[in-house]
């Protein structure tokens, strides 16, 4: 080298042709990617321009938060990474929230933004934050691409760590200069090495059996890392071999068809709810792909002294109300399989499941009769399930509908009733419900929303027009924040400071190009959600509803008594 030539600070030999931000379009296609979705930034526009002339769709969005939430969506429907991108700073910020919703909900994404070059990081700059300091507690794995070199091992090792078990989000920074750079030789994708559950141990099964063949009255709860894992038809079979009723968590849902003779209905509700009997007379809880993250133990284990058989990829979190007795680590359907067939008998009927199905068929059935309007929650609930194949997916954001969605509607096949439950985020059912359009495109989705949480992220209507998915937007009027309302009414016996005001929504989704419709009587909703799903366009219902129900409920559920 010329002694009068500056060296490159990334330089280890001669560049080639290609820069970075084309590799790394390269590694992301190799890894499968059809959409990213984000706001480009100064800062990488090379890697928004590789995109463009790729075979990878960038979805557009109005706010990075929208961005995240639409990967997370997009990754959990999938089983692939969704990918968002940001530009520095204030860009990558906003990525922060679906992406710490994504690893609380189990489910991978990779979120890529960018960064102020190498040479300022260290210092104060303009617009430079510790990014990768700020995202390391909400990821799998976080980290800073400082050399060109490294990208096809970061990229490979980003979406292996996303996508493995036990999923979540994965967060690379990456330096303008970086990005602009070249690799000191031709670099291709890394080769992709799927990682397989492993066959569950003979050792494990058998001492798991010796626990069930003792039990009196088993019960089984399936969590969302069954629902990841494809079990389904091995929980039918296991609960006809063995005659347990099977109960979900909130993110489980669908896991176990609510239709099935055995199923027990959703348990995690705030309150001791119909499903919470079953688990009151239990003796030994087998837990199939249970998260601990879903909801606190202590709802089915208040004492701590049920036996538990754990079945999980991963071993249990640590935690007073949930001792496993017996963990089996493997592939869920191989563990339930070969449990079932190492117990040597089925249990006799207790008829839980049938009080507990006859219960939620009342409250349904009661939701269906009411004319009332504003409507009732189980009313809303009863025609969502109505204007709904079995395969089609609702996202129930949260707030006080999540709670009558999670514990009211019947889900039969898995993935079609999503909701936030490890976070709990408000805002995302929208973002995710294009997420989710994205991902099942022969599927009709609906968001289900209240009119805090729709707020929150409704600029993202403009997204969904511009990028033609049709969608529905369920919107719930209360002006309030109702189940904040309902928490303070239940520990306080007062409430204060959750009270707001809405803009017209119908006009407001018409001035983004949306359909509006207002639902003024209890009949006209579910002929309106029929008409707007099978409409090929973004559609917003405006729906008012009483949430004086849900002191009710909590009411009559106080003054239920077991067993069952």
């Amino acid at each position: 080298m010329d002694p009068q030539q500056t060296p490159d600070k990334h330089d280890c030999g001669s560049p080639v042709t290609e820069d970075v931000a084309h590799l790394l379009v390269r590694c992301l296609q190799a890894e499968g990617v059809e959409y990213v979705f984000g706001i480009p930034g100064e800062e990488n526009v090379r890697l928004v321009d590789a995109l463009d002339r790729s075979g990878i769709r960038y979805v557009l969005v109005r706010h990075e938060q929208g961005a995240s939430f639409m990967a997370e969506i997009y990754g959990r429907l999938t089983g692939r990474a969704g990918v968002c991108s940001a530009t520095l700073g204030p860009g990558a910020i906003n990525l922060l929230l679906g992406t710490a919703d994504a690893t609380t909900n189990s489910t991978p994404v990779v979120a890529l933004a960018a960064q102020g070059s190498l040479s300022r990081i260290h210092k104060e700059s303009h617009q430079v934050i510790d990014l990768v300091s700020m995202f390391a507690p909400v990821t799998r794995w976080a980290a800073r691409i400082q050399c060109p070199d490294a990208v096809p091992e970061m990229l490979r090792k980003a979406f292996k760590t996303a996508q493995s078990e036990r999923p979540g989000a994965v967060f690379l920074a990456v330096p303008e200069d970086i990005e602009g750079a070249h690799p000191t030789a031709s670099l291709s994708p890394l080769q992709i090495d799927a990682v397989h559950a492993d066959a569950p141990s003979p050792t494990q099964i058998a001492r798991a059996a010796e626990v069930l063949a003792t039990a009196r009255r088993p019960i089984v709860l399936a969590g969302h890392g069954a629902a990841r894992a494809g079990a389904s038809a091995a929980l039918v079979r296991f609960a006809e071999r063995l005659n347990v009723p099977v109960a979900t968590t909130f993110h489980g849902k669908g896991v176990f068809p609510d239709d099935h003779a055995h199923a027990l209905g959703a348990v995690g509700f705030m309150r001791h709810d119909y499903t919470n009997f079953g688990f009151d007379t239990a003796d030994v809880l087998v837990c199939v792909g249970y998260e601990l993250q879903e909801f606190d133990p202590v709802k089915i284990n208040p004492a701590g002294d049920k036996r538990i058989v754990h079945l999980h990829r991963f071993p249990a979190e640590v935690d007073a109300h949930y001792a496993v007795t017996v963990g089996v680590e493997g592939d869920l359907s191989q563990a339930l399989d070969a449990l079932a067939d190492a117990v040597p008998h089925s249990f006799p009927s207790r008829g839980t499941g049938d009080r507990v199905r006859a219960l939620l068929a009342e409250e349904l059935a009661y939701g269906r009769r009411s004319e009332a309007c504003p409507l009732v929650p189980q009313r809303v609930v009863a025609d969502v399930r109505a204007a709904l194949d079995r395969h089609d997916i609702v996202l129930a954001d949260t707030g006080a509908g999540k709670m009558w969605m999670a514990r009211l509607y019947p889900a039969y096949e898995p993935d079609t009733c999503l909701l936030s439950n490890g976070l709990s985020t408000m805002g995302f059912a929208l973002p995710g419900a294009i997420g989710a359009a994205f991902a099942r495109p022969g599927r009709r989705v609906l968001a289900m929303m209240g009119d805090g949480s729709f707020l929150m992220n409704s600029q993202e209507l403009e997204t969904a027009v511009r990028e033609r998915v049709p969608l529905v937007v369920l919107v719930l009027v209360d002006e309030e924040y109702g189940l904040i309302t309902w928490k303070m009414e239940l520990e306080l016996g007062r409430h204060s400071h959750t009270r707001f005001t809405n803009p017209d929504l119908v006009a407001y989704a018409e001035s983004f190009g949306a359909r509006g419709y207002r639902i003024k009587a209890a009949g006209e909703l579910l002929p309106v959600l029929r008409r707007a799903l099978d409409e090929d366009a973004v559609s917003v219902i405006a729906c008012p509803v009483d949430y004086s129900e849900n002191l009710r409920l909590t009411d009559r559920l106080g003054a239920l008594h077991g067993p069952f």
